[in-house]
């Protein structure tokens, strides 16, 4: 835990500060495991249903392990209009798992959004922080093919 507590004291263990303890140590663990929660919560004197309140409504926290790749499509009006739902059915054949999910070998983790404010981009993909626009099914093999190389 002791990476969890330089999170906690650069933040000088005040619980207001809880969603950047909570990014940071996502960024460490990948996601956000419950015993590390329960540490947190004892640490900053703050009940762990807040915790998880916090952690369950925004969609940038994970309470299951998520892959080293984080694959996002974007099923916005836009996107959607554009192709997206044939681009997220073509990326669950691919990486053989369902949006939510995390492949067997934890490289790649897929998800949805409502929007992500690239409707120019349309439809849109985005692996870890990386936007690819215009994707299509025809696209998809070979994004997948650049990630799985690292």
């Amino acid at each position: 835990m002791k990476k969890i507590d330089k999170v906690l004291k650069k933040y000088d263990y005040k619980s207001s500060r809880i969603i950047q303890i909570l990014n940071e140590i996502q960024e460490i663990q990948n996601y956000l495991p419950k015993h590390v929660l329960e540490y947190v919560s004892r640490q900053l004197k703050l009940p762990l249903s807040s915790i998880y309140s916090i952690a369950t409504f925004y969609s940038a926290f994970s309470l299951k392990p998520r892959g080293k790749h984080l694959v996002t499509v974007c099923m916005g009006t836009a996107c959607h209009v554009r192709g997206a739902p044939a681009v997220l059915n073509r990326l669950e054949e691919k990486l053989k798992i369902k949006s939510g999910d995390t492949t067997v070998d934890n490289r790649f983790t897929l998800k949805t959004v409502n929007c992500l404010g690239a409707c120019a981009l349309a439809p849109i993909v985005v692996v870890d922080d990386e936007y690819h626009g215009q994707t299509t099914v025809n696209k998809v093999d070979q994004l997948v093919q650049n990630y799985e190389k690292d």
